[in-house]
Order: C-alpha cells, then sequence, then structure tokens
C-alpha cells in the first residue's frame, strides 16, 4: 500500500506580514511549523503503515526552506519527503495549488490513499483536499474522525456531520481529509530526529512536472484578494450598580441597545 500525506508549512507566529503588491503572505524569514492539522494525517499515516504495512511518501508545496519541515516528518515517521518549490508555484490560490499538488503526485506515481489535514491555519478554507480529489477524479470524504477497516479496495470511515457521525464506505483509491478527533500525534525519538536530519529530500521544480504553467501560482489563481487588514478588537466596560430591580432593568435596556446596534 503507498499513501500520500499532503503537509502544508505554515507560519509559526501570529505576526503575519502581507505582500502589498501582491496581497499574499510573506513566508521567507518567518518562522515556521508543520499544519496543525496536518500533524494528524501523518499520525494516521504512520498508524496505517505500522499496522497493516504502507510505503508513506510526505509532498509540500512551498519555499526551499521548507525541506526543514519535511525532515521533520520524516522523523515522525514518514518514509520519503518530496518538495515542489519553484518561482512559478508563488502566490497560487487553493485551485492553483490543488492542480500543481495533483501533478506532483502524478509524479510521485501510484497511490491508494492521500491524507490530507482537515484545513491550513493560514487560510482556513479547507478547500485543497477536495479541490485536489476532483482534479484526481478520485473519490474523497471530509472530516474524517476514525478509520475503521481498510480492504484491498475499500476504506470504511466514520465522518463527523452537523448531526453526530456517519459510517461510510469509499473505494480506494481515495482522498480523506481528517479533523484532530483522530488521534494523538506521537513526538519523534531522538534516534529518529539524527535519522530525519540526515534524509534526503526530492525536489520537484516546474521543469520536472508535466504542468500547464498557466494554471499555477498567481496566473492560476482566479482568486482576487481585494484588501487586507487586522480587524480592531475593542473592549468596553460598564459596572452596573442599584438595586436587584434596578441592575435587572439596566441590563435589560443595554442588551436590547446591542440588539439594536446589530441589526
Amino acid at each position: 500500500m503507498r499513501i500520500i500525506v499532503c503537509i502544508k508549512q505554515v507560519p509559526g507566529t501570529n505576526e503575519v506580514k502581507i505582500d502589498t503588491a501582491t496581497n499574499t503572505i510573506i513566508r521567507e524569514n518567518v518562522p515556521a511549523i508543520i499544519n496543525p492539522f496536518d500533524t494528524y494525517a501523518i499520525e494516521e499515516a504512520v498508524r496505517i503503515k505500522e499496522r497493516a504495512g504502507a510505503e508513506v511518501f510526505g509532498l509540500s508545496m512551498g519555499i526551499p526552506a521548507a525541506s526543514e519541515m519535511l525532515k521533520e516528518a520524516i522523523s515522525l515517521g514518514i518514509d520519503k519527503g518530496v518538495l515542489m518549490t519553484d518561482r512559478k508555484f508563488a502566490g497560487a490560490d487553493t485551485l492553483a495549488t490543488s492542480y500543481a499538488l495533483s501533478r506532483g503526485i502524478e509524479k510521485i506515481g501510484e497511490y491508494d490513499l492521500i491524507i490530507c489535514g482537515k484545513q491550513a491555519t493560514d487560510g482556513d478554507t479547507a478547500q485543497v483536499g477536495p479541490s485536489l480529489a476532483r482534479t484526481l477524479g478520485i473519490a474523497y470524504a471530509t472530516d474524517i474522525s476514525k478509520i475503521i477497516e481498510i480492504k484491498s479496495n475499500k476504506m470504511c470511515c466514520l465522518k463527523i456531520t452537523d448531526d453526530g457521525y456517519e459510517e461510510i464506505e469509499i473505494n480506494l483509491p481515495a482522498l480523506i481529509t481528517v479533523v484532530k478527533e483522530i488521534n494523538m500525534p506521537g513526538l519523534p525519538s531522538i534516534k529518529s530526529m539524527k535519522e530525519a536530519k540526515n534524509s534526503k529530500i526530492e525536489i520537484l521544480t516546474f521543469e520536472d512536472i508535466n504542468a500547464d504553467e498557466d494554471r499555477l501560482g498567481l496566473k492560476g489563481s482566479p482568486t482576487q484578494v481585494r484588501k487586507t487588514f487586522v480587524p480592531v478588537h475593542e473592549a468596553n466596560n460598564e459596572m452596573i450598580e442599584g438595586t436587584l430591580e434596578e441592575k435587572t432593568e439596566k441590563l435589560s435596556d443595554i442588551l436590547l441597545k446591542l440588539r439594536t446596534e446589530v441589526k
């Protein structure tokens, strides 16, 4: 069995800077971490590997420094890291990202299962997983909280819904996005960290993949960011004094006023 885990490097700080020319996040020289949701995807792939036997690839698209993030993923148990990096990939929205990743996956070759984290903390769109599956033309399921069983060509999972949980069966090859309820990510051992430090990350550039340049990066991104800003949070405190009846009346007036302002 071959599993591909899509891993994204995200800013490890709340002080995110925006390129005013392109309205995209500046990622160079910014502390970065593995997207938290992707750590659950890595852990689940490693558990399948240990339970049923599998070869696990970690695939990421980003700046060259993201290779260190993939080495961290190797220390957590994946077998090989593949990094797609090229200026032509820069500034991609979810559609262009999905297309680029699909070309990277085709380069890796045959696979049985693709696992993604539910969403990335720097975008929170939760669009790349489903979009990637549609681009590849494979079945997919989102918000998976448990993999119950994997058969030769099917997989039984537990999916979180608005009404609770739903047990579903999906044909392989398939893509799933996982939520944090699926497991508790483990920590790397000292030995695995040392071994991962010396591991080799495969680099894929535009020249290495069979891709349409017009569908990559900013050029291939229909999403247009018009404006970015930091929201202003105002906190106003008011002490209500008086008798119980007076406090109740004042509180009622305040709530009615707030309700009117919201409308």
